[in-house]
């Protein structure tokens, strides 16, 4: 990275990637309805390597508050059952040979605080990964001094990669101030 132009692309990126793995992290969040994104990316072991849910099963809603999980392989059930029993998610699937179901229960208000605190702690985890991405922009920065950039440019990008870190730290509140709204929604 020998050109302002290509830092601060590569920071953007970074911190796009950031804002993307934020997104997928709420999308699991459960709230009080059933989301086939609550359960798409557990992990099951199949056939000896580890498999998203969605890669091996079909997941739908029949009821507001049910999963019905379809496996393409029905010899898969047992594995998938394991994968979310441990995936730490509290759900309790039903086989009945071909399918599975999960019956989500309402939310407590302790569950829902809980749920809250999981959200602002994934959000104070982004904002670090998008800080990284600001002082590795800084960095590269830095390193252009001994170069033929003017002093005057370097400052202007170093603000450019501050601005671009408060517009995504901007957006990680706002993604989480929405999916809290939506955790204490009854």
């Amino acid at each position: 990275m020998n050109d302002p132009d290509s830092i601060l692309l590569h920071a953007e990126e970074a911190m796009t990637k950031s804002l993307d793995h934020l997104k997928r992290e709420l999308k699991g969040v459960r709230t009080g309805r059933a989301s086939p994104s609550l359960i798409e990316m557990v992990k099951v072991e199949y056939y000896g390597s580890q498999s998203d849910l969605k890669n091996i099963a079909a997941i739908s809603v029949p009821e507001p508050s049910q999963l019905l999980i379809k496996p393409f392989d029905t010899g898969a059930i047992a594995d998938i059952k394991r994968g979310i029993e441990a995936s730490g998610l509290g759900l309790n699937p039903m086989s009945d040979g071909k399918t599975l179901r999960i019956n989500l229960p309402a939310l407590t208000g302790d569950r829902r605080k809980q749920l809250v605190i999981v959200c602002k702690k994934a959000a104070e985890e982004a904002k670090v990964t998008l800080r990284n991405a600001r002082r590795d922009g800084n960095k590269h920065s830095d390193a252009l001094k001994d170069g033929a950039t003017a002093e005057d440019e370097i400052e202007t990008l170093k603000t450019e990669v501050q601005d671009l870190l408060k517009k995504f730290e901007t957006e990680v509140d706002t993604l989480v101030a929405a999916k809290t709204k939506e955790i204490e929604t009854v």
